[in-house]
């Protein structure tokens, strides 16, 4: 098996996708993944913490792209153009694969846990959000407002994004949901 090692991860995650949505979430075991990837709990458990984080794996690559670039963007451009070139770095690497965006949202969906993960992979997003606004010199109440609304525009194209048709990807929905917020904000 040691010639598989180097893709351990990815299998891992292709057999718990494949398992959770023929069994579902609940039934499907820790060992049970392993096995459908040919592999053993130990390496399982060397790669995830547990069966939920097959799913969320990159959550942290994710949040620290997203800081990025919000840290990117110059001072004087004001908090939410920050939070929108956070955004976009989301949007671009989330954007790749919508298949495997929509087997994983449909996993979500369908389970109670899985949407309490996902909820607080998003609360940590926010909260980052705020903390990288906060080091801008953004006033407490305005860098949670601006890092909060970032993720309700994140969370209404990602929606519209899933049930879109395959032809829009999710950078320009992204765009599209900041475009409707901010003129719904000058009325």
């Amino acid at each position: 098996m040691a010639r598989w090692e180097g893709d351990a991860a990815g299998r891992l995650r292709e057999a718990a996708m494949r398992l959770y949505g023929e069994r579902g979430y609940e039934q499907t075991t820790v060992a049970d993944i392993a096995g459908e990837a040919g592999l053993t709990a130990r390496t399982f458990f060397r790669h995830f913490a547990d069966k939920r984080e097959v799913l969320f794996a990159g959550s942290e690559i994710l949040l620290t792209r997203m800081v990025e670039a919000l840290d990117a963007v110059p001072v004087p451009d004001g908090p939410m153009r920050a939070v929108a070139a956070s955004l976009d770095a989301a949007a671009v690497m989330l954007g790749r694969d919508r298949a495997f965006s929509r087997r994983r949202q449909a996993l979500i969906d369908a389970n109670a846990e899985l949407q309490e993960r996902e909820l607080i992979k998003m609360a940590k997003i926010a909260a980052a959000l705020r903390d990288g606004l906060l080091r801008r010199g953004v006033p407490a109440a305005d860098a949670s407002l601006a890092a909060e609304a970032g993720i309700a525009v994140f969370r209404v194209a990602w929606e519209q994004w899933m049930a879109g048709s395959d032809d829009v990807d999710l950078p320009a929905v992204m765009s599209a949901a900041r475009a409707r917020l901010a003129a719904m904000t000058a009325a």
